[in-house]
């Protein structure tokens, strides 16, 4: 498959996108001397985990599946996509896994698109990756593409925010987040980020990637009206004076789900890896509580299991 589309303007740096300063040295050694990012696991074991398998779905249909972390597995139209690809039991600088991915990488069928919404290292895996076929189409932020090309990926479209490209039937459009990029030393806001609006005959579904709260979600329900689904990051949130810029609380993910004007949450970024200092099974049961606070339906809120799914039907 050869994908037709123009590539965004490459810049050397997009620390311009950035909605706050990143933290200074000062801010790491005080972050540091008061506790570290160190999270409490001993109630692991509290984390729901479904490992089910994929349910049968028809070409009317859209599901989603938590695997773990930030990663879905969405099918949607016929079509198979991965949005933020972690099958690794670990990832630089955290502990091993918490809990095992919610679908085994061998019971996927064959999958259409790669979402990636930036390059940290618990976002973009280099290990599941590599997986893949190296013809798989991987759609990434602006600036990232050179990453995939270097290992032999062919099919790479990079976009800049507010841009989109059709793949395997579905519309992906590139949208803002409140966050930002680097893999090593030296790349610090060398590559975009961002969240992704993935749109079909039946359903539109929204992936935000990691994020901040902050007045993008508002604007993107202008550009996207009738969003069913939000998967929201929940979790990586403690110490607030060091993670709200780039980190929602729970709280915050139920509002921005209600900026999004979406039907459905659908949570995430909790319960796999170990990033903060919140207990690990803490981030579930504010955004219940916020949730329930906020006057919104229970069933509208899909605080899924490690390997659950949910089905939309027709419309």
């Amino acid at each position: 498959m050869r994908i037709q589309f123009q590539q965004p303007t490459i810049q050397h740096s997009y620390a311009d996108r950035l909605h706050a300063p990143l933290p200074t040295f000062r801010d790491v050694m005080r972050l540091m001397w008061t506790g570290g990012f160190r999270g409490r696991v001993e109630d692991s074991d509290r984390i729901p985990v479904l490992r089910t398998g994929l349910p049968p779905v028809t070409a009317q249909d859209t599901a989603l599946t938590w695997v773990g972390h930030s990663t879905y597995v969405l099918r949607m139209a016929g079509a198979t996509v991965l949005a933020d690809p972690v099958w690794s039991s670990r990832i630089p600088g955290v502990p091993r896994r918490l809990t095992p991915p919610g679908v085994a990488f061998s019971e996927l069928p064959p999958v259409d698109a790669v979402l990636i919404s930036h390059n940290h290292y618990d976002h973009l895996d280099a290990p599941t990756v590599l997986r893949l076929p190296r013809s798989t189409p991987v759609l990434v932020p602006a600036g990232l593409g050179r990453w995939f090309r270097r290992r032999r990926f062919t099919e790479v479209v990079e976009l800049d925010w507010w841009q989109s490209v059709s793949v395997a039937g579905l519309t992906f459009d590139f949208a803002p987040a409140q966050h930002w990029s680097r893999r090593g030393p030296r790349d610090t806001c060398r590559s975009l980020w961002g969240s992704w609006v993935i749109s079909g005959p039946e359903h539109r579904v929204y992936h935000a990637g990691d994020t901040g709260y902050g007045p993008h979600f508002t604007e993107i329900a202008q550009r996207y009206p009738g969003i069913d689904v939000a998967m929201v990051p929940i979790g990586a949130y403690d110490p607030r004076w060091f993670m709200q810029p780039v980190h929602m609380a729970p709280e915050e993910a139920v509002q921005a789900v209600e900026d999004l004007g979406a039907t459905y949450a659908a949570t995430m970024h909790w319960g796999t890896f170990v990033l903060t200092r919140e207990p690990v099974t803490e981030p579930l049961s504010r955004i219940r509580k916020a949730w329930r606070e906020a006057g919104r339906d229970a069933k509208q809120l899909w605080d899924l299991a490690v390997g659950e799914s949910r089905v939309l039907g027709r419309k």
